[in-house]
């Protein structure tokens, strides 16, 4: 009778050592998206912010900062210039022809000027975290390069920042992490790294999906 009972009690002990198994292998997965989605999230809407400071420091100094020092001192310090174009015309003697001809030009008006920080960020400190990864638990920082390549001919400005998805999700489990290091995917985000821009193209994109510009724009409404 005893061995029965212990034979009983082995079995509802494997059963339920199964069935955890078997929650384990199913909950396990969609526990690591929740939290991949939620991080990716708020990782993808920091580099947005670095991308909007980037166009600001390339259209006021005519280069992309290579540091986050020097961008955040921009956004500081920085000054839009804001202009008025028109169009306008006059006659000119044209000797050759000896008849007043017309001729058409683009006045450029200086309206006024404008703080880069409160153009873009109004009242909005956060930028001066923009180096750091948003992810509670760590400590990294954004890697960023800038810098001007030859491009058909053409000296054009480039920047890219990047964070390995390993320091974005580094307390989760290791083999799902492994499987999405390795995403080649329309709906993910391809390759171990999550990066804003490129040192060898033209290029402000992300290597993220349109999902979480759509969840970024959502968030804010």
């Amino acid at each position: 009778m005893n061995k029965k009972r212990a034979l009983e009690l082995f079995l509802w002990v494997l059963s339920i050592f199964f069935a955890s198994q078997i929650y384990s292998s199913i909950n396990g997965p969609i526990k690591f998206n929740q939290v991949k989605n939620e991080r990716y999230t708020k990782v993808i809407n920091r580099l947005k912010d670095i991308r909007t400071a980037q166009i600001a420091h390339k259209d006021v100094n005519g280069f992309y900062a290579n540091n986050f020092d020097s961008l955040v001192n921009f956004i500081d310090n920085g000054i839009f210039t804001v202009i008025e174009k028109r169009d306008s015309s006059y006659l000119e003697y044209n000797r050759t022809y000896r008849i007043d001809m017309l001729k058409e030009i683009e006045i450029v008006d200086t309206l006024g000027f404008v703080s880069v920080k409160d153009s873009l960020f109004g009242n909005n400190e956060s930028y001066k975290m923009m180096a750091k990864v948003p992810i509670n638990g760590t400590d990294s920082e954004f890697s960023i390069k800038a810098d001007i390549i030859d491009k058909n001919g053409y000296q054009v400005p480039v920047f890219e920042v990047k964070v390995k998805k390993d320091i974005v999700l580094f307390d989760q489990n290791k083999d799902l992490l492994d499987q999405e290091n390795k995403v080649i995917s329309v709906d993910g985000v391809n390759g171990p790294e999550i990066i804003l821009g490129s040192m060898t193209d033209v290029s402000t994109s992300g290597n993220w999906p349109t999902i979480f510009d759509a969840k970024n724009k959502d968030e804010n409404q």
